[in-house]
């Protein structure tokens, strides 16, 4: 699995200093009073000329048995120069999904044109190539809700959530206070600022968890100590960034005036799974055993991902964070989240997500970052992206006690991003709330910040980088 994290390691334990905690209220604090100043400012903005906003093709220009053509034609296309990529990127270090990444841009109109790329993607079959791609995220984010370890999250949470949560704090303020000179230059005329500038702050605040977990499975760092608390940290961020993506979600989808609305459903919705949904299914797992699962049972647990997928959809916070809330509340070590993990990871990172990078890549135009301003606009969003992940992170690191080289290097590794960060733009995107042109600056600092991960981490910490560091020893592990 190019994209796919192997099972989150045993935390380090590690006593928690009194300032930290108080750190951490002081921080969140501030997030919450900050945002508001700048959304004081910023709704007194005005959006100024904007490119149109990529609407999605009807389809009705080609046949049904042509789109399917062309849709196998697409699909075919992106795997192969996927494949190849993947090989070239990870003979020079890098992850091998940033070639799958680059194989949709290849084929996209950023490098064969508008003309060139209909060839192979004609926009016609759009809609059933996204709706393959849909399904593919969907599938996508139940495995990733299948990886996480709760419980040793909770076991490492004193670190993990004042590390994960300030490397989330800061570059989402960062973005909010860009968005305050964004906003006016290529924000859609009528997308209120609160919803941009929260898409924005939650764009630049995301962490790649798959990604980060394969450059460290790469790297034999996962049972290094900075491999566990940049596990524990970015694990801990991708909850928190879905769920703080559920509630912006609603907001823009909610125009504001029924955001409160949509937060109360989310919040009982998360209940629920948590309270109710959660004992059931582990008292299916204890019933269930180790043995393979039944054809049944299979299907039972097909259902509840559509089920809670429809449900999330329905209050109006994506489907893809209910197959994320139900991969993470089944047991990590459970039967079923084995089977489904063997049975569907090929399927889904080898087949469907390609659909997602080819959409990925029809829809990115390079060629839009046009300019000297645009490029300038460009380099804003990468260094704010950099500078408050990193910063915010080396700072949290070095209050919980880790020396600087450590902290240092887990503020690089928290900086990588990936399909996570194309899959939030993607959405988006659909909901309206960004450009083209916002999209392909997106797109370019994922792409970005994740190429510099390996190179960085060589420089800061090359000995960590060479798999050379002790593993942690079993006394310092915490059981989860």
């Amino acid at each position: 699995m190019s994209d796919s994290p192997g099972s989150p390691p045993t935390a380090v334990s590690r006593s928690v200093p009194w300032r930290t905690v108080l750190g951490y209220g002081i921080m969140v604090a501030a997030c919450i009073g900050a945002f508001f100043i700048i959304r004081a400012f910023g709704e007194n903005l005005q959006t100024s000329t904007a490119d149109l906003m990529a609407s999605q093709p009807a389809g009705d220009t080609s046949k049904q048995g042509d789109a399917l053509f062309h849709v196998l034609i697409a699909l075919a296309a992106v795997i192969l120069v996927g494949r190849i990529l993947s090989r070239v990127f990870t003979f020079i270090g890098q992850p091998p999904v940033i070639g799958e990444v680059v194989a949709g841009l290849l084929l996209g109109p950023s490098l064969l044109g508008k003309k060139g790329s209909a060839l192979i993607l004609p926009p016609g079959v759009a809609p059933y190539l996204s709706m393959i791609a849909q399904v593919g995220v969907i599938l996508y984010m139940f495995l990733i809700g299948l990886e996480l370890n709760l419980g040793r999250l909770r076991a490492s949470a004193p670190i993990t959530l004042t590390v994960s949560h300030a490397s989330m704090v800061v570059p989402f303020l960062f973005g909010a206070g860009l968005a305050l000179w964004l906003y006016p230059r290529y924000a859609q005329d009528g997308v209120p600022f609160t919803s941009f500038a929260l898409f924005i702050g939650v764009a630049l605040s995301v962490t790649a968890f798959p990604v980060l977990a394969r450059i460290l499975s790469d790297r034999r760092l996962t049972q290094t100590e900075l491999g566990v608390i940049a596990l524990g940290c970015a694990a801990t961020n991708d909850v928190s960034a879905w769920c703080l993506l559920a509630f912006v979600i609603g907001v823009a989808q909610a125009k504001v005036e029924g955001a409160l609305l949509v937060s109360v459903l989310a919040l009982g919705f998360i209940g629920l799974m948590f309270i109710v949904i959660r004992p059931i299914i582990k008292l299916m797992v204890k019933r269930l055993g180790d043995g393979l699962l039944s054809t049944t049972t299979v299907a039972w647990v097909f259902l509840a991902v559509l089920a809670s997928a429809v449900a999330a959809e329905a209050i109006g916070i994506h489907a893809i964070f209910g197959a994320f809330l139900l991969g993470a509340i089944i047991p990590h070590d459970s039967a079923i989240a084995r089977e489904f993990t063997h049975k569907l990871e090929d399927i889904v990172t080898v087949l469907l997500l390609p659909a997602f990078f080819a959409i990925t890549g029809m829809r990115t135009e390079i060629g839009l970052v046009a300019g000297w301003a645009n490029w300038l606009a460009c380099g804003l969003i990468i260094l704010a992206a950099t500078a408050g992940k990193f910063g915010g992170t080396v700072v949290a690191a070095r209050l919980t006690g880790l020396d600087w080289r450590m902290a240092s290097s887990l503020g690089i590794l928290m900086n990588t991003r990936g399909l996570m960060e194309l899959i939030v733009l993607n959405i988006g995107l659909n909901l309206g709330v960004i450009t083209p042109t916002v999209f392909a600056m997106m797109v370019l600092m994922a792409l970005v910040t994740t190429l510099a991960t390996t190179p960085l981490l060589m420089l800061v910490n090359p000995e960590h980088v060479e798999g050379r560091t002790k593993e942690v020893s079993k006394k310092q592990l915490v059981q989860g």
